[in-house]
C-alpha cells in the first residue's frame, strides 16, 4: 500500500510529540488491562452504568437554525477506577445541536460525534459535521474527549498525551460515557441513535458501539480495527520518543516481566504481508528471535505470503539457536537469489533502531490488548455499520491487521482514493452522506422513539 505524500508532509510540519513521560504507571496499566475485560463484554459493560445516571444541563441557547444545549456529568470510569482517572478528566462535557423543527414527525435521529486527534472543544465538529447534517434532520451530540479542551490537564501541551496509558483511560471513559448519553438520548425521545467520528474519533466510536445492546448506526471514518499500527507503523510513530520508552521498558521489571506477558499481539504481523516487505536483516532476525527454522524461512520465500510460524517461547528460541546460527547472511542471500525474489521494499520494522524494537513490539501488544476490536463484542446489528477508509492512509495503516468486514460480518467498508489528510480536506461530504444513508436504513429497523422531552 502506498502512503500519501501529503500525510508525510503534514505530519513533518507538526511539532507535537506523544507520550513524553513514557508508558505510565505499570500498576495502573495492569488495572486497565483487567478492566478492559469488563468493558469489552457487552453483557457485563451495560451493568457498569445505572439506567438513571445523572446528567446536568448547564446552558441552553437558540441560534437561527437550531437549539444548543450544553451539559455535563461525572465520568463512570472515575467511579470504577478512581485512582487512575485524573481530576481534570473526571467531569464529562457535551454539546447538543437540535433543529428548531424536525423534518420527520416520527423520528428524531441523534448522532454522537467523537473527537479526532487535536479536536479540542466543539467548534470543529459542530461546523464540519453537525450543522451540515442538521439540514438532513439529524441532530448531533458532541462529547469532549478526556485530556482535550475542558478536560485537558494544565501541564499538558495541546494534544500531546503524557503517557501511553492515557489513551486507554480516554477509551475507557468514552465507552462508559457513551452508554450514559445513549440511554439519556433514548429517554429524551431521540431515535434512531448513532455514533461516528473521524480518525481517532472513528475508532472511539467503534469501541463505544460494541457495548450498546440495541441496533445502533456506526460510521467510523479513517480508522481501522486496531490503534496499534497507528503508533508503530503510521507517520505518527515518528512523533514518539522510542529511546525513552525502551529505557523505561527495561528499567522496570513490571513492564517486561509482568505486563508483556499479559498482552498479546492479536494479528500475526507476518500473516497479512508478503515476504518482499522484509529485508535481509529482518529475515535474519526472524531466524534468531522468532525461532523460525531455515526451512520455515525458505517456505515463506517460496509461498510469498504464507503465514509464518507462531511466536514461540524464549526457551524454544534458544533450543534452535545452534541450527539458526549455522546459516550466515551470505548463505541466506544465496538462497533468496536462488528463489529469484527481489527484496525491493524495506519495512519500517527492519529500519527501526535495534535497541528500540522491544518497545515497538510491546507498544503493539498493549495497543492491541486495549484497542483491537477483536477483543470487544461485535456490534448488535452490523448492517448499520458503514466504514469509510482511505487507500493511501499514512496515519492509519491497514496492512498486517484484521479487516473490519472479517471481524464484523455484514458491515460495509468503502475506500477513498486518498490519504488521511486529503480525505479530511476533500471528502467530508462522503462521511456525511454515509451517516445519512445509515440513519435512513436504521429507520427501517428501529422502532419510532417515545415522545420527545427536549
Amino acid at each position: 500500500m502506498s502512503v500519501s505524500r501529503l500525510d508525510r508532509i503534514y505530519r513533518s510540519l507538526l511539532l507535537s510529540t506523544f507520550f513524553t513521560k513514557g508508558w505510565g504507571n505499570p500498576e495502573n496499566i495492569l488495572k486497565l488491562f483487567e478492566f478492559r475485560k469488563e468493558i469489552s463484554n457487552r453483557e457485563r459493560c451495560v451493568k457498569l452504568v445505572s439506567e438513571d445516571y445523572p446528567i446536568t444541563i448547564i446552558n441552553q441557547r437558540t441560534w437561527n437554525d437550531c437549539r444548543i444545549l450544553e451539559g455535563k456529568f461525572f465520568s463512570p470510569l472515575a467511579i470504577h477506577l478512581p485512582d487512575i482517572v485524573s481530576p481534570e478528566v473526571t467531569e464529562a462535557y457535551f454539546q447538543i445541536i437540535i433543529p428548531k423543527k424536525w423534518k420527520s414527525k416520527t423520528y428524531r435521529p441523534m448522532c454522537i460525534h467523537f473527537a479526532g486527534t487535536g479536536d479540542h472543544y466543539f467548534w470543529r465538529r459542530r461546523n464540519v459535521m453537525a450543522k451540515p447534517l442538521l439540514k438532513s434532520g439529524i441532530a448531533a451530540l458532541l462529547l469532549e474527549n478526556p485530556f482535550y479542551g475542558l478536560r485537558k490537564p494544565k501541564d499538558q501541551y495541546r494534544s500531546s498525551l503524557h503517557n501511553v496509558s492515557d489513551i486507554f483511560v480516554m477509551g475507557g471513559c468514552l465507552i462508559l460515557e457513551s452508554l450514559v448519553l445513549l440511554r439519556w438520548c433514548e429517554k429524551m425521545g431521540f431515535g434512531p441513535l448513532g455514533v461516528s467520528g473521524l480518525s481517532m474519533g472513528g475508532h472511539m466510536a467503534s469501541l463505544a458501539a460494541t457495548n450498546w445492546p440495541k441496533p445502533l448506526v456506526l460510521v467510523p471514518c479513517l480508522s481501522w480495527s486496531t490503534a496499534s499500527l497507528v503508533f508503530t507503523e503510521g507517520v505518527m510513530s515518528d512523533a514518539i520518543n522510542w529511546d525513552l520508552l525502551q529505557h523505561q521498558y527495561f528499567s522496570d521489571s513490571k513492564f517486561h516481566d509482568t505486563l508483556a506477558k499479559c498482552c498479546t499481539i492479536v494479528d500475526d504481523p507476518f500473516e497479512f504481508c508478503r515476504v518482499q516487505d522484509y529485508s535481509l536483516e529482518c529475515l535474519s532476525e526472524m531466524l534468531t528471535n522468532k525461532a523460525l527454522t531455515p526451512y520455515e524461512v525458505l517456505n515463506l520465500i517460496k509461498t510469498s505470503g504464507s503465514k509464518c510460524a507462531a511466536y514461540s517461547s524464549k526457551e524454544a528460541a534458544e533450543s534452535k539457536k545452534a541450527l539458526i546460527s549455522s546459516i550466515s547472511n551470505s548463505r541466506l542471500m544465496n538462497l533468496i537469489k536462488d528463489q529469484q525474489f527481489a527484496f525491493s521494499k524495506i519495512s519500517r520494522y527492519s529500519n527501526m533502531k535495534r535497541r528500540d524494537r522491544e518497545a515497538v513490539w510491546f507498544m503493539r501488544g498493549i495497543m492491541d490488548e486495549c484497542t483491537h476490536l477483536k477483543n470487544f463484542s461485535v456490534p448488535f446489528d452490523t448492517s448499520l455499520v458503514i466504514a469509510i477508509c482511505a487507500r493511501s492512509d499514512g496515519y492509519v495503516p491497514r496492512e498486517g491487521c484484521s479487516k473490519l468486514e472479517d471481524l464484523w460480518p455484514g458491515s460495509t467498508v468503502r475506500y477513498l482514493d486518498s490519504g488521511h489528510v486529503g480525505a479530511y480536506i476533500w471528502h467530508r461530504q462522503v462521511f456525511r452522506d454515509a451517516i445519512i444513508e445509515a440513519f435512513e436504513k436504521a429507520k427501517t429497523i428501529c422502532p419510532p422513539p417515545s415522545s420527545a422531552s427536549l
